[in-house]
């Protein structure tokens, strides 16, 4: 008999469970291994275990029920991987790496830079994260053809202006090449030029803005790694890497839905006035 596509989320969901559990925990529940419970995550907030400490653990860290949770996975995307699940043309993508039905990539980072992606379950913080007016920092690693002067780096300090508009101002600092995964294919250097390393901090998202910018003051992007958005990093994760993150407090309570009156209208903070 064919499944349902039901009983393949079913599945999916109980294997996203099994990694919440062993990543958080560290390691297998006493008494029971992981896979034995996650048939129990979506029927009662309370799994079995043998473990009195494994017990207080779970339920501290709220892993036991996905529809309950809104989550972030952090997926440190490589060199030539797509920003989307599928592909027509059979190139690589995110399905290579997260196999996770319901995540959607909050943003997107260019097939040929490398770094963090950040995919999400709940379309309202997919916004929160990926909305321009909510200026939410992104953190770049850049290897540039040449070494500038700390006065080359003033245009991108200032706002530099490319074709489509002025940039805003943007925090770029020289910094020593960073303990970084070796890219496949590697860059092409030439023996004459030698190549150093900026940190570029952005608040916004123009088309393929890093390498334009460097490019136009007469540095061009050789290699370009998207470190960090907001509080999210790939500190520990090499290339290929994922993993599920926590969400600070002040980004949740700003996708909290409004609550509503049985008339299905929304119910104000504080009284309106007459």
């Amino acid at each position: 008999m064919r499944e349902s596509s039901d009983s393949h989320a079913s599945a999916s969901s109980r294997a996203l469970v099994q990694d919440i559990i062993t990543q958080r925990l560290g390691r297998e529940l006493s008494g029971r291994p992981v896979d034995c419970l996650c048939k129990r995550a979506f029927l009662s907030p309370v799994f079995a275990t043998n473990n009195t400490q494994d017990f207080v653990q779970i339920l501290a860290l709220k892993t036991v029920d996905k529809h309950l949770m809104k989550q972030v996975i952090c997926l440190n995307k490589p060199f030539q991987v797509l920003s989307q699940f599928s592909d027509s043309e059979g190139r690589s993508c995110l399905a290579d790496f997260v196999h996770y039905k319901g995540y959607y990539p909050a943003g997107r980072l260019d097939y040929d830079s490398e770094g963090l992606i950040l995919l999400t379950n709940d379309g309202r913080l997919q916004q929160r994260i990926s909305h321009p007016r909510k200026k939410m920092a992104k953190t770049y690693w850049v290897q540039i053809e040449g070494i500038p002067k700390q006065e080359d780096l003033e245009p991108l300090r200032s706002g530099i202006e490319l074709k489509d508009g002025r940039c805003k101002k943007a925090k770029v600092r020289m910094i020593a090449p960073p303990e970084v995964w070796q890219r496949k294919p590697a860059i092409r250097e030439r023996k004459n030029k030698p190549t150093s390393w900026l940190e570029i901090i952005l608040t916004e998202g123009k088309n393929r803005q890093v390498r334009r910018m460097t490019a136009a003051i007469g540095f061009p992007t050789l290699r370009l790694i998207r470190y960090a958005i907001g509080p999210w990093n790939i500190a520990t994760l090499t290339s290929g890497q994922w993993k599920l993150a926590d969400i600070p407090n002040e980004i949740l309570l700003e996708t909290q839905r409004p609550k509503n009156n049985r008339a299905g209208k929304r119910v104000h903070s504080r009284p309106l006035r007459k």
